[in-house]
């Protein structure tokens, strides 16, 4: 029978790890210290062949599979093969994506033996058990005998008996969240990749699209045991560390008992992602968050939709006017990440109604906006009423919506194209000046996102992968064009093209551009800098003499400086310096300064700097400060970043 255990997991990514495989073996270890239990993790990009060849070399007894909507389609192509070359090893499954029909899965793939239903650790180790004995040669039993015998007591399974009938036994009872052994001995294995915890199971509320929802009460593990774990992370300087809680503020206790836990013991570089409800926070919660570290937390919220009527339809509860007074002073402590998220295709939420939504969030300046799409989970009440709301969604995983009675297919497509423009300028962080001064010509957000969709698709942009540099480059034209069309361009007319409009979105551009990095290459619609070079050299002479600006700079000299630094002139007459050694602690931006610069020297006026811009300079491409040294006047940004 078995004395080899593998558990298998298939991660979206190789930055994830799976928490569910290694809380399974360090249960079953505990129990059964005999038990050879290995763990292999893949992704989903690995090719199944390298991956089955991997699995083949272990020559495993027996393995089990951790099943979610984003890899069951690979699980079953591996449980079909493996059984070839494997011919003797026992396949089980478990997790989410099997855990609620899981006979009618055992019926259409008969090389799985079995099914772990709901929670896994006690039922995990009562199978490698039962394995385990069916392996005792005194018994005078037959070994497939004594194992079916086993099984049989095994609450929380479903499998096939020794005739080929399969069986599904009752559910197995609720662990105490203490019972839960702390699976990391060491982070060996996890470097650069996300690192879970979790210090509570369930979720108390009843969302119709959540599994969470099935199970309505909530176990916490004891603060005294995560507090000891937390320390466990912050002194091996973890940089991230997520909470899979489902709803981590819903008992207010455990809640400041961990927050101040980290905040006491910050060790500045670990930050704690949290999934919260924002309206359950109170002013206590409110204030601690404010008293921490920028960057020490980051917190997502999920709204899923502003429509009243769609959040009573979905059994969710949501205060939408405390969510928005707490996101609001988060934001203003800017020290704090927040993604916010909504779901497309809920019951009652058209396309307008949907738009409307994405602008309310908008509007609460999330950093992340996270617009997803309903995925119609196996188990779930919202599966139950895919009839009667007119439902349609995909076969197979991840079971994402198509249309509903209120939501056609072609305004999912719209929405879809919306998302990636949200994705790429809004989420990336990298355009945003540009988007604060691009809105001013919306009448609202989601507007300004469904125009640019059209014009990726219109322009032949769409689905495909464009560079950092073409984002901005496809952003400009974009404007380009929208402002010609408002100065009556392509329509006969004779308007002027409206430069004093395009040079602000010019300079709001390069702007973004250099906040993240001090780019090499410049796009095609950058200001020349060659007439302003005398003038960038003479600010980093004078800052290697005065060292006022950049004080991280003090062991470096004017050209270092102008190396690693950067100062941008723009096309509204002033300076932008981008300093890379002092960034922000959120988005890792550059500080930046804006000047103005006063010549000392005679006969310099306005329109001369216009003729420097235009390449018309008197000088021949000399700024007319090149002779004399001026003043550098520091100024507000314009864009306030």
């Amino acid at each position: 029978m078995c004395k080899k255990f593998l558990l298998a997991a298939v991660n979206a990514r190789y930055i994830h790890s799976n928490p569910g495989v290694y809380s399974l073996r360090a249960f079953a270890k505990e129990r059964l210290p005999e038990a050879e239990i290995q763990i292999a993790e893949y992704t989903i990009n690995h090719q199944m062949d390298r991956i089955l060849q991997d699995i083949y070399r272990k020559k495993p007894d027996f393995v089990g599979f951790s099943c979610y909507i984003w890899n069951i389609s690979q699980v079953y192509e591996l449980v079909r093969d493996l059984k070839q070359v494997l011919p003797e090893t026992e396949i089980w499954l478990g997790g989410p994506e099997v855990s609620y029909d899981s006979g009618r899965i055992l019926s259409q793939e008969p090389e799985i033996r079995g099914i772990m239903r709901g929670e896994g650790e006690l039922t995990f180790s009562q199978v490698a058990e039962a394995y385990l004995a069916a392996e005792d040669r005194l018994a005078a039993e037959d070994p497939e005998d004594r194992l079916l015998a086993r099984l049989e007591g095994i609450l929380g399974i479903t499998y096939r008996d020794g005739s080929g009938e399969i069986r599904e036994n009752g559910p197995q009872r609720l662990l105490s969240m203490d019972e839960i052994p702390f699976y990391y001995k060491d982070m060996a294995g996890f470097e650069n990749r996300i690192v879970y915890y979790e210090s509570s199971r369930g979720c108390p509320f009843s969302c119709s699209y959540c599994l969470s929802s099935i199970d309505k009460s909530v176990r916490f593990r004891s603060l005294s045991l995560v507090k000891k774990e937390l320390d466990f992370f912050l002194e091996r300087k973890v940089p991230q560390v997520k909470f899979v809680d489902r709803t981590f503020n819903c008992r207010r206790e455990h809640t400041l008992g961990i927050w101040k836990h980290i905040l006491d013991h910050d060790n500045g570089v670990t930050n704690f992602h949290f999934e919260v409800s924002a309206d359950l926070f109170d002013q206590e919660e409110l204030e601690m968050i404010g008293r921490m570290r920028p960057g020490l937390i980051q917190l997502e919220i999920g709204v899923q939709s502003t429509n009243p009527d769609t959040i009573r339809e979905i059994r969710r509860k949501m205060d939408l006017t405390k969510l928005e007074a707490a996101v609001d002073r988060v934001h203003g402590y800017r020290n704090t990440h927040q993604h916010l998220d909504l779901i497309a295709g809920l019951p009652w939420e058209g396309l307008d109604s949907f738009l409307q939504s994405f602008d309310d969030v908008y509007r609460m300046e999330p950093d992340q906006l996270q617009l997803g799409f309903l995925k119609v989970l196996k188990g779930s009440y919202m599966a139950s009423q895919a009839g009667a709301y007119g439902l349609r969604y995909r076969m197979t995983p991840p079971y994402e919506v198509l249309s509903t009675r209120w939501l056609s297919y072609e305004d999912v497509i719209r929405l879809k194209a919306m998302e990636e423009m949200v994705e790429v300028y809004y989420n990336s962080g990298q355009f945003s000046n540009t988007l604060k001064l691009l809105e001013q010509e919306y009448p609202s957000p989601s507007e300004l996102f469904l125009d640019l969709a059209a014009y990726y698709e219109d322009h032949g942009f769409a689905g495909l992968s464009h560079s950092r540099m073409a984002r901005y480059e496809i952003l400009y034209g974009f404007i380009k064009e929208r402002e010609e069309r408002k100065m009556g361009h392509g329509q006969g007319g004779e308007a002027p093209e409206p430069q004093t409009c395009l040079s602000a979105f010019r300079d709001r551009l390069m702007e973004d551009l250099y906040l993240r990095e001090n780019a090499k290459s410049r796009p095609s619609f950058a200001m020349d800098q060659g007439p302003f070079k005398d003038r960038i050299r003479e600010f980093f002479q004078t800052e290697e003499q005065e060292r006022r600006w950049l004080p991280a700079y003090k062991d470096h000299d004017s050209r270092q400086m102008a190396n690693m630094a950067h100062l941008e002139a723009m096309e509204d007459g002033s300076f932008l310096l981008f300093d890379y050694k002092e960034r922000d602690p959120l988005w890792k931006n550059a500080r930046t300064l804006r000047f103005t610069y006063e010549e000392t020297c005679a006969g310099t006026e306005r329109g001369e700097y216009e003729r420097i811009k235009e390449g018309q300079s008197r000088t021949g491409g000399r700024h007319p400060g090149a002779a004399g040294r001026g003043v550098w006047h520091r100024v507000p940004l314009l864009s306030g970043s």
